[in-house]
């Protein structure tokens, strides 16, 4: 899939004004990810809300070139347990409907939350003012995830996200550029894994978040 990507990109460094320039091989060591933006980004701190109410900490990585727009949104799900048990204390005495607690549900509906977030951004996005033209399961070095395109009702831009869990972590990319200009798949394909030290990461299997992590099968380029 990188390379499909890296072809895109060349392709469009060529074909529209907006992609005539350097693109920046950016990574974030705090949030254990690269990503392929215009220019460098900036980077913003925020609160991101969850389906069942948790306001996490989270940061926004956006870069503009033009009318196009890139941003990866990195919401940290790690404390969700904690937050939404500290929420659920304010439910009614016995409201399983917000304190949760069993197999399934977690604390305050916190383990169903984390397991949903994917689903749960896609439905987010389908609320937009824009038609969907493709959805579709996808996966980035092993971790596995969820991809749609969509094409605004006015403008008749076009945006493409996708949306992945890795350790804890809901990131959102999203990519928009104006109608007529090639769709900005790469940009999505070009997101990677690394750890503390910056070392890229790639699994041997399917990685499902919140499940036993499977061997890594390279890291940093090597085979381990």
């Amino acid at each position: 899939m990188r390379q499909r990507a890296l072809l895109a990109a060349l392709i469009l460094l060529v074909s529209a004004p907006v992609f005539a320039q350097d693109w920046v091989e950016f990574e974030s060591r705090e949030d254990g990810f690269g990503v392929t933006f215009p220019v460098q980004p900036k980077v913003t701190q925020t609160t991101f809300t969850s389906q069942f109410g948790a306001d996490l900490p989270a940061r926004v990585y956006t870069a503009e070139s033009g009318q196009s727009r890139f941003s990866v949104t990195v919401a940290d799900y790690g404390r969700i347990e904690a937050i939404l048990a500290a929420k659920a204390k304010a439910c009614p005495a016995g409201a399983e409907t917000c304190r949760g607690g069993g197999s399934s549900t977690g604390p305050g509906y916190s383990w169903a939350d984390r397991a949903g977030a994917l689903i749960h951004m896609t439905w987010q996005f389908m609320q937009r003012d824009a038609r969907v033209t493709y959805l579709g399961w996808n996966n980035i070095d092993l971790v596995e995830g969820q991809m749609m395109t969509l094409v605004n009702n006015r403008d008749k831009s076009v945006t493409q996200a996708a949306f992945y869990m890795h350790e804890n972590k809901l990131y959102i990319l999203e990519g928009t550029v104006p109608a007529g200009y090639p769709e900005p798949g790469f940009f999505q394909q070009s997101i990677h894994w690394i750890d503390a030290e910056g070392n890229g990461i790639r699994y041997q299997t399917i990685y499902h978040n919140g499940q036993p992590k499977p061997p890594v099968a390279r890291r940093g380029g090597q085979a381990q």
